[in-house]
């Protein structure tokens, strides 16, 4: 058995002499000295000074308090366990050691008042956390110990904490709180403050997934900024903080009327973006407002070229991260994106709006898709299949006709071939070879995805018999209009071919054509392109 370099504890060192292997022995020669050592001191208030020590630290065995009077110190004790001794008034330098379990020491000193008359001159530090957390700190004269209810359980336990320590609580539910810090001493009387707070539920902004190749970012940390001039122009109303949530950049902005953002010196050229992104999150707000400001190739604002437009958004959840992404052709007004070098946010209630934002970018979305359409479900025996990973498909002589306005790409999404219409009006997709008999059918179906249409238009065509067009007389077709489409998920249209009222024969589908608006300028992604029963 090996030599032991230090005093133990008599429990280790009984331990020890009953050990009969030594592949049994837990080597302690390297163990550290102890630390965080530090301790709770609470009195009693009842004038006999009666102080209670509870001691806390890391790879601690046992403790033992030197109490700073003169008398002599503690025995040693196990962790968990208090010592009471009674002090006269006065103020006290404590030392508490720890002694780990291979002898090494630490010892901590720690003032301790003891006094009779109540504590004097009580700072009380609450600030809100994130996430339903509150800490709290004080500070005061005379005071031994302090305690804090939180004001969420009138039942609730008071918690003791010492001058120098921050106490966190989280709380159930959002709300308005009242906060009691207490400072005692050694007497009966106690001085004590009470604060209001707010407790939120905020936590970080959720990170974008827009490829950073798609992106001009003005204020993320998922990005690399562009230069902006100020986040709170000198004519704006409201104030600005600069802050994080959990390590992630925010800015805070409180008792907002308005606030101008500018990038004058770097104008952002957003003329190849699709949507403006901001995350946005209040406690009060009602309404919430974007404006963007073109200010023309001449850089200033009023020299005649400048356009803008303004938005904005009502009924808004509050108490969570609200992700706007805003096509930019909803700004209407905004007719060229050259040139942007304001952003101005408009809150309400006016004068005393609070917000955080995060996640200001513009971004491309026309290439951004990355989830694959709905894996269709119905039996291959009720399907005649165009197109789709999950049937077998019939013969097609074409996706894009030579009369076609538009572009066509074929495309893996997630593992899935999926086919990419681009600077589409229309597009017409043949099967005059050999053409569809959808007599037996009863339903139409294609999944569709956009970023950027305001309408998408589907168009059915049988040839009829001859097999040609404007042949014999006896070709029929039918247009159905799909107007305000979801932009950014996959809508999957499944519709009943009576509602093609004009295809009165469908033995001999020869055409199927899709337009999409704004005419041109547009990017569609077709997937499961199908006729069922």
């Amino acid at each position: 058995m090996r030599k032991i370099k230090y005093i133990l504890p008599l429990f280790l060192f009984m331990y020890l002499l009953s050990c009969t292997d030594d592949n049994d022995l837990v080597n302690i020669d390297n163990l550290e000295a102890p630390s965080n050592i530090t301790a709770l001191m609470t009195i009693t208030q009842d004038n006999t000074g009666k102080v209670t020590i509870l001691p806390t630290g890391q790879g601690v065995a046992q403790f033992k308090i030197n109490f700073g009077d003169g008398s002599p110190s503690s025995a040693t004790f196990n962790p968990g366990q208090s010592v009471n001794h009674n002090y006269a008034e006065g103020v006290y330098q404590v030392a508490i050691t720890g002694i780990s379990l291979n002898g090494k020491e630490t010892t901590v000193t720690q003032e301790l008042t003891v006094s009779f008359l109540p504590p004097t001159d009580l700072v009380v530090n609450i600030s809100t956390g994130t996430n339903l957390s509150v800490n709290v700190s004080a500070s005061a004269q005379l005071e031994t110990f302090f305690q804090v209810y939180f004001g969420e359980d009138p039942n609730q336990i008071p918690v003791d904490f010492m001058q120098g320590e921050t106490v966190s609580y989280n709380y159930s539910s959002v709300g308005t709180y009242d906060v009691t810090v207490v400072a005692l001493s050694g007497g009966a009387a106690t001085t004590q403050i009470t604060q209001s707070v707010v407790i939120t539920n905020l936590t970080e902004a959720p990170v974008p997934t827009v490829p950073a190749a798609n992106v001009i970012s003005m204020f993320s940390n998922t990005y690399t900024n562009v230069p902006v001039d100020t986040w709170l122009t000198s004519w704006s109303q409201g104030n600005l903080e600069e802050t994080d949530i959990n390590g992630n950049d925010v800015k805070k902005y409180t008792n907002v009327g308005f606030v101008g953002i500018e990038t004058v010196s770097n104008m952002i050229d957003a003329s190849v973006m699709t949507h403006f992104h901001i995350d946005v999150w209040s406690g009060n707000f009602t309404s919430f407002n974007v404006k963007l400001v073109d200010f023309g190739a001449d850089a200033a604002y009023g020299g005649g070229d400048d356009v803008e437009h303004e938005l904005s958004f009502s009924n808004l959840p509050q108490e969570q991260w609200v992700s706007l992404d805003i096509p930019l052709s909803d700004f209407t007004n905004l007719t060229t994106t050259q040139h942007i070098a304001q952003l101005i946010f408009v809150g309400a209630p006016f004068g005393s709006c609070n917000f955080y934002i995060d996640n200001v970018f513009f971004y491309d979305n026309s290439a951004v898709l990355s989830t694959a359409a709905p894996t269709p479900t119905l039996p291959a025996s009720n399907v005649i299949s165009m197109f789709s990973d999950a049937y077998t498909n019939v013969a097609v002589d074409t996706w894009l006709t030579g009369w076609s306005s538009g572009n066509l790409e074929d495309v893996l999404i997630a593992g899935n071939a999926t086919k990419r219409y681009y600077n589409l009006n229309f597009v017409g997709i043949e099967t005059v070879s050999s053409t569809i008999n959808a007599n037996a059918m009863t339903h139409f179906h294609v999944d569709v995805w956009s970023a950027d249409f305001t309408e998408f238009k589907i168009k059915l065509v049988d040839f009829g018999a001859n097999g040609v067009w404007n042949g014999g007389g006896d070709d029929v077709e039918h247009e159905l209009t799909f107007s305000n489409p979801a932009q950014g998920q996959w809508i999957s249209y499944d519709i009943p071919l009576s509602d093609f009222t004009g295809l009165i024969t469908r033995e001999h589908i020869a055409q199927l054509i899709f337009v999409g608006a704004p005419s041109g300028n547009n990017t569609v992604y077709i997937d499961n392109v199908y006729f069922h029963n």
